[in-house]
Order: C-alpha cells, then structure tokens, then sequence
C-alpha cells in the first residue's frame, strides 16, 4: 500500500471530490498525508480560474519533485482539462487527468503502483468522452457537509473557462441526492450545504426541478440536520418560489450568495451575463423583504477589459447602495480561449488591484454594518471550535466562553467591531434559551461608521 499526499486547489466541489476520491484510496488501503511530506504519489487537484492558480499548480509540483524525487506526479482538475499541454515538461508527471475522468482517479493509481500502463482516459490525449455526473461530498469538521448536488454550466460568459474545465450541465435526481445527504446525516452532521457550478440549474438531464429537490430533501432528511444551506446561486435562477418555500421551512439558513460581477450594464452586456442589473437588484430586494437579516454575499469581477473608471464608479455605487452583507472582490484575469481575453481595452494591472482594494474596503463597511445592525438579537451558531462558529444568517462569531465544539447553540450577539484588518463578531450563550424564531428576522438595518 501507498503513501499518497492529495492537495486541492480552487471551489467547493473541487473540495467535495478531492474529499471522495481520499475516501476511496483509503479503502483501497492506502495513507493519505500532507503534500510536504514524503510520499509515493502526489495528487494535485487543479484550478484554472485565475492565472495565479495555474501558477500555483506548478509550483506545488515543483514542490513534490523537489520532496521525493523518484514519487509519481498526478494531476487532475479543470486546468489538466483544459490545458494537459502545460504539464509536459515535468517529468515526474505520470499521468494527467481530466475533470472528463476524474472519478475513475484511483484505478489509475492501482495502474501506477503496479507499473502497468496507463488506461488511454488517464493520458493527455483524452479530454474527449461523455461527461457523467460524479457524486461527492467533503465534510468540514463534524459540523457540517458540502453536499455537490450539480456539476457543469451551460452558460457561455465571455470571461469563463468552466464549460471547457467542466462540461455541460447535469445533475443527479433527488433520490440520489437524498441517499448521499442521508448517509451525511447519519454520521452526525448538522448542517448541509448545496453545491454546484450552477446550482439553480439543477434538474439536466432528468428535467426534475430544482425546487423538487429542496422539498425532497426538507421531506426526507431527520430533524438532527438542523440546518440546510445553499451555496452560490445565479441571480436569475434564484425565483420567488424558491425564496417562498425556504421562507416557510425554518431549517433552510437565510444566506444567499449571488454573483453580480458587474454593476455596469456595459460591462455586463461584454460578460455575456444572463440577467440585467434591474433584475439583480429586485433579487435582493426579493431577499430582504422575506429576510430583513439575511446575509447576502456578492461575487463582483474589476477591471474586466473595457471598464473605465466610470464603469467602475458605476459598479462601486451600485453595491454601496444594496443592502448586502460582504462581498468577494477578483481583479479580472484573461483565460486563453475566451471571447473576452480578445476584447479591447485592457486595463492595466495596478489598476485591477486598487479597483479591487475600494471595493475590498467597502465589503469591510458592509461585514460591519450588518453585524453591528444585529447587536441584541439572538441566533443559533454552528460551533466548529469550542470558541467560533457560524450562525444561520452566515455572521462568523467568537464566543466569550467556550462551549461543545459541534453544538448548534443560540448565542446572543454583543460586539462587532473592526481589528486587525479584519470584522470581529462577538456572541454569549444564552443560559436559558428561549425558542428561538424560524429565522432571525427584524426590521431594516442601520449603516455603521466606517472601520477606517
């Protein structure tokens, strides 16, 4: 049996299938360990989002060469998919993986230990096949899952690679879901969280609704899930019927993450997104009369080729003004093989990083704002340490005594400040909880100061 060291770059499900395919090895026997420790085979589970995560990749396998250098080198993940080219030149690589075969991981690592020859679909040449949905799962802590539910996307935004890495959309039917949430829940998990590439495009090719699954799973899963969860959802697919049902059911968090990428209509229209800027603001609006608490993340995308500082202002004004919780802020990174990485006007990248620092600053505003609107009140924690933990709403908070580390506890919040660059929130357990409300639901927050 093998030692094997498995790193993983980039989202969630990249996360939830690297966390799979660990499960797998180990019952095949064999130990997983630390990439900077020796081993017999490094696994590297790739990004390619960004240029800095292409470069990341090499440099971790720069690394594991460096470490044992007679170990086999593999590679898998949306950049073996779309660029397998890239790793030609490092010997040590024994076998490229696209995300097309990634599920098939561990037999090519019984291949490699046996030196036999590689299967045609673990060499470069096979990024062509027919894609399969590859159910997986990765628990954080034991407190709760991220459950991949979806996997591919059908859009064609002129900025991204993700058709390419991942193929097109598709999805399991909700039995299938449920079985692999249920199996979750009997190993004591409180909280599951929806993932995919475009989860709100959930139901290809089975046709069966993305709300269906929801309610499948409100129906079907036992009251110890405490709490459900869904990840980042496109504005556009996030639809009044679904804000309705998790309004009604009190176990699904009052958290939406919805990328906006652009408050310029312009720049929108050159991205190629699905929905105006009109539409996204109703969707907030959706969100908050529904939840007055909620937290709302947004993605937003700066110094996409184009965008002049007008376009920015116009981006930076329009999330000033929403009533939203944080934001994740990326400078623009060109992606070979897109339609934006032609387009004119690139902007220069000390430009892509100050744009990103403003809104950066304004997210920091906004963490605090939220917070400080909620001193008083009180919510359930997900407690992943015995002193921190994650409320419904998605508020981190520091307890000021420690309590069970995995308990689902209500917690009064008590401070929220800015340190150390960061927004802190404060919490104390309630002695003697009352029943708490089905969400924490209130009357319109108020700004709070700046943290500069």
């Amino acid at each position: 049996m093998a030692r094997i060291a498995l790193h993983t770059l980039g989202c969630k499900l990249n996360f939830a299938e690297s966390a799979t395919l660990a499960r797998a090895l180990v019952a095949q026997g064999h130990t997983i360990t630390d990439w900077d420790a020796p081993a017999d085979i490094y696994i590297l589970n790739t990004c390619t989002v960004t240029h800095q995560a292409d470069r990341k990749a090499h440099k971790l396998l720069r690394r594991a060469a460096r470490i044992a250098p007679n170990a086999h080198l593999v590679v898998t993940g949306c950049y073996a998919q779309t660029n397998p080219d890239a790793f030609r030149d490092i010997p040590q690589v024994k076998a490229i993986i696209p995300n097309l075969h990634k599920s098939r991981l561990p037999e090519y690592v019984e291949a490699l230990l046996r030196e036999a020859p590689l299967p045609e679909s673990a060499l470069p040449s096979s990024s062509k096949g027919t894609w399969t949905f590859f159910p997986s799962a990765s628990g954080e802590g034991r407190t709760r899952v991220f459950l991949k539910v979806q996997d591919g996307c059908d859009y064609k935004c002129s900025f991204c690679t993700v058709p390419k890495a991942r193929g097109p959309s598709r999805s399991a039917p909700p039995e299938v879901i449920l079985q692999e949430a249920l199996h979750w829940a009997q190993k004591g998990y409180k909280e599951i969280v929806l993932t995919g590439i475009n989860l709100g495009d959930y139901g290809k090719p089975h046709g069966i609704p993305f709300l269906t699954l929801l309610k499948t799973l409100e129906a079907s899963l036992p009251p110890s899930v405490a709490r459900l969860r869904l990840s980042s959802i496109e504005p556009n697919l996030l639809s009044d019927d679904i804000l309705d049902f998790i309004a009604d059911h009190p176990r699904w968090a009052p958290h939406f993450h919805l990328p906006l990428q652009s408050g310029s209509p312009e720049i929108l229209r050159l991205m190629r997104r699905r929905y105006t800027r009109t539409l996204y603001e109703n969707r907030i609006s959706a969100i908050r009369k529904r939840f007055p608490h909620a937290g709302i993340g947004v993605d937003v995308i700066v110094g996409f080729p184009g965008e002049t500082q007008l376009h920015f202002e116009e981006t930076r004004r329009f999330l000033a003004d929403l009533p939203v919780s944080y934001l994740h802020v990326f400078p623009y990174s060109e992606r070979p093989g897109t339609v934006a990485a032609h387009l004119p006007g690139s902007v220069p990248w000390p430009e892509r990083l100050a744009r990103s620092e403003v809104l950066r600053e304004l997210s920091l505003r906004k963490k605090l704002t939220f917070a400080q609107s909620l001193l008083g009140q009180t919510f359930t924690l997900l407690l992943e340490t015995e002193t921190e933990g994650l409320t419904e709403n998605y508020l981190r908070v520091e307890l000021e005594k420690p309590a069970e580390a995995g308990a689902l506890i209500p917690v009064t919040l008590t401070k929220a400040d800015f340190e150390e660059g960061e927004v802190r929130v404060f919490g104390r357990l309630l002695t003697e909880p009352a029943d708490l409300p089905p969400h924490s639901n209130g009357g319109p927050y108020e700004p709070a100061p700046s943290p500069r």
